[in-house]
């Protein structure tokens, strides 16, 4: 009888260990990340997906990625704590820096130290690679990326403005906005728009996969490098998730070795970054007028 006794009791102790332990876990806070919508988004939920279960895995946390539908989106979304942690761009970053105090870039791929943005043709304009950024351009119809994209719109009408002296609605018989690096690529090589701004590794990255045709849309010209895509975090996560947390995402991320994992990016590897590094960025930032 005794014996009977023990093994229910411990069979009880057991089943509330269990209990306790699950509800933990369901109580065990989320930390939430994104990324900026630089392409199409099927695509990026399927990669950064695997990417939070590799954060999940290293950090000890319930780990989601959440797909966003703009830029601006992004940083709201960062803002208001419904992320704790970005993929920026240059210019996202910087904006989400500046909206909460204490955020901090901790990571940048080994390639955005000097990134560079393609000016590109479609084929039939006969426009030709050139050293400077070519003055044919003037009068067609061009596109850039999303609105607040460092390599689709900041640092691309940057150049614009300092070759022609005036702004992209004065040199251009029209002028749009893609939403994403593989749209400008798409509509520049259908003829939709004549020439666009793209972010090299974007463009690179369709030529490899057979999605840009090189005798449809070529480029021109290539910006002088600058710094673009940045890993932010909220400077609060340690409050939030225990002591430790930014010094361990900061350490998971540089520690992402897996080419499957990186090529959600496309990047080699990542390097430290910290806010300081992005304040060319923000300086431009200011002179077009693109930071509050």
């Amino acid at each position: 009888m005794t014996s009977t006794i023990s093994r229910r009791s411990m069979l009880t102790l057991v089943a509330a260990a269990a209990a306790g332990s699950s509800t933990a876990r369901a109580q065990s806070p989320v930390f939430y990340f994104s990324a900026i919508p630089d392409e199409d988004e099927t695509k990026l939920t399927a990669r950064f997906t695997k990417v939070a279960a590799y954060l999940s895995k290293e950090l000890g946390l319930p780990v989601q990625y959440i797909p966003l539908k703009s830029y601006p989106a992004s940083v709201t979304a960062f803002k208001n704590d419904q992320i704790q942690l970005a993929w920026f761009g240059g210019l996202t970053g910087v904006q989400a820096q500046r909206a909460v105090p204490g955020s901090q870039a901790i990571a940048q791929g080994e390639e955005d130290k000097s990134f560079v943005s393609y000016f590109i043709v479609n084929a039939a304009t006969g426009i030709e690679p050139s050293a400077d950024l070519p003055t044919a351009i003037a009068g067609k119809t061009f596109t850039f990326g999303a609105k607040t994209s460092t390599s689709g719109r900041l640092m691309p009408e940057f150049h614009l403005r300092k070759a022609f002296g005036k702004g992209p609605d004065e040199i251009f018989s029209k002028v749009g906005y893609s939403g994403d690096h593989s749209k400008t690529v798409e509509l520049v090589q259908s003829g939709a728009y004549e020439v666009g701004a793209v972010n090299y590794s974007s463009f690179d990255d369709m030529v490899k996969n057979g999605k840009a045709d090189p005798a449809k849309v070529k480029i021109v010209w290539k910006t002088p490098p600058f710094p673009d895509y940045n890993w932010t975090i909220r400077g609060d996560v340690d409050t939030r998730f225990g002591a430790g947390t930014l010094v361990k995402v900061r350490a998971a991320i540089l520690g992402m070795k897996d080419p499957e994992l990186l090529s959600a990016f496309p990047r080699k590897s990542f390097t430290p970054a910290q806010n300081a590094d992005y304040l060319p960025i923000e300086e431009i930032a200011k002179q077009l007028g693109l930071l509050d």
